[in-house]
C-alpha cells in the first residue's frame, strides 16, 4: 500500500473504518459499476454503488482512496466511501453542462504533455496549466517528440514564457532525451495529460520500462492521434511513485478554476497588484497596470487576450452551476431589454 501512496495520516483517520470491518485500497481502474483497486490483500475487483447521477466528484475515479467492504461467500467486494481526496485534476463534462468530470484523484505532479511533431498552440497549453494549477498538484510540461522538431530549444523557450512557475522539459522517446530528468520530475503519483497523439502512452511506456500501455500511430489525413488509451489506469514506477495514464484530451472545459488561471496568468496576477482600481478589468481602464505593460512591450495582446478568454470562460462555466451568479450575469442583459422596450413605446421613437 505505501508504495501506491499510503501514508500514516490516512492510516490514523481509516482507524473508524477499520473498526467496521472495512480496508483501504487505491482505485487503479475504474470501469462502468466496477473498479479495480489494491488492497492490503492484493488486487480486488469490487462493486460500484449506485451512482445518485448529482455529482461525478463522488463517483471513484483512478487514484481515489476508498474504502472497500471485503467479499464475503454471499456478496462480492464492495466501494462503500471514496475517502477525502487531496488533490483532483477536474473539468467540466464534454455534454457543456453543470456537472464536473474528474480525470485524476490524489496526484501530486500533473505532467502536460505537448507534442513537438505539430506547431505549438500556447493557448492550449495555457488552458491545460489551469486545470493542472487548480488540481492543488505541481504542474511540469512535457514537450514530447524533440526528435521530430527543427529547434526543440527555442520551442521549449516559447512555452516557457506561458508557464511562469512551471518547469519545462524537452523529451524524446524514440531517443530517450530528457527522460532520466522527467523520472526525477514525476514524484509521488504522476498523472499524464494531453490530446491524443502527444505521445503520453509512448513516454509512460518508457518511464514504466515495459509496454505496459497501449500506443497507436498518428492518423496521417489530420495528424490527429487515436484514443489508444480506453482508461485511465495506475501503474507502479521502478524507481518508485505511481503513473496515471489517461485517454487524450479533445477538449478541455474549465471548471471553477479561478486560481488555477491566477496561477497560469502569475505576472499578469501581479502586475494587476499595481492598477488604480482593485476591481480593474484590464480592457479599457484608466491607470491599468496590465495594459500599460502591454503597451510598452512587457506583456504580449495575445497573453492577455487568452487571460480573458479563460477568465471569461470560467465564470460562465459557475454561472451555469450557481443559479444566484447566473441571475447577477443576467440581470444586465435584462434591464438593456427593459430600456429598449421602453425606448419603444415612447411617442418620440421613430423607427
Amino acid at each position: 500500500m505505501t508504495d501506491y501512496g499510503w501514508d500514516t495520516e490516512r492510516e490514523r483517520s481509516f482507524a473508524p473504518s477499520r473498526a467496521e470491518g472495512l480496508v483501504p485500497g487505491r482505485v487503479v481502474r475504474a470501469e462502468r459499476g466496477l473498479c479495480g483497486v489494491v488492497a492490503e490483500t492484493g488486487p480486488v475487483r469490487a462493486v460500484l454503488p449506485p451512482s445518485s447521477g448529482t455529482d461525478d466528484r463522488l463517483t471513484p475515479c483512478t487514484g481515489d482512496w476508498v474504502a472497500v467492504r471485503p467479499a464475503s461467500p454471499a456478496t462480492s467486494a464492495t466501494v462503500v466511501e471514496v475517502l477525502e481526496r487531496r488533490t483532483a485534476v477536474v473539468r467540466s463534462t464534454s455534454s457543456r453542462n453543470s456537472k464536473a468530470q474528474v480525470l485524476a484523484a490524489n496526484v501530486d505532479t500533473v505532467a502536460v504533455a505537448v507534442s513537438l511533431a505539430d506547431p505549438l498552440k500556447l493557448g492550449r497549453i495555457e488552458r491545460m496549466l489551469a486545470l493542472a494549477w487548480e488540481s492543488g498538484a505541481t504542474p511540469v510540461v512535457v514537450l514530447t517528440k524533440a526528435d521530430r522538431s527543427a529547434d526543440p530549444t527555442a520551442a521549449a523557450a516559447a512555452v516557457a514564457e506561458v508557464a511562469p512557475g512551471t518547469e519545462v522539459l524537452v523529451t524524446s522517446a524514440t531517443t530517450g532525451e530528457g527522460l532520466d530528468v522527467l523520472a526525477a520530475v514525476l514524484s509521488g503519483t504522476a498523472v499524464l495529460i494531453g490530446l491524443s497523439g502527444a505521445g503520453k502512452s509512448t513516454l509512460g511506456n518508457r518511464l514504466l520500462g515495459e509496454d505496459a500501455l497501449a500506443t497507436g500511430a498518428v492518423r496521417g489525413s489530420d495528424g490527429k492521434g487515436r484514443h489508444t488509451t480506453a482508461w485511465r489506469e495506475l501503474l507502479p514506477l521502478p524507481h518508485g511513485g505511481v503513473l496515471l495514464d489517461t485517454p487524450g484530451l479533445r477538449g478541455v472545459g474549465l471548471h471553477d478554476a479561478d486560481e488555477g488561471v491566477e496561477q497560469t496568468f502569475a505576472e499578469i496576477t501581479e502586475l494587476a497588484r499595481a492598477c488604480r482600481f482593485a476591481d480593474c478589468a484590464h480592457t479599457t481602464e484608466p491607470g491599468c497596470a496590465v495594459l500599460s505593460a502591454v503597451e510598452d512591450g512587457r506583456l504580449t495582446r495575445r497573453r492577455l487576450d487568452s487571460y480573458h478568454r479563460l477568465q471569461r470562460e470560467n465564470a460562465y462555466a459557475a454561472s451555469r452551476s450557481d443559479a444566484r451568479l447566473r441571475a447577477e450575469l443576467e440581470r444586465p442583459l435584462k434591464q438593456i431589454s427593459r430600456q429598449v422596450r421602453a425606448l419603444k413605446q415612447s411617442p418620440h421613437f421613430k423607427a
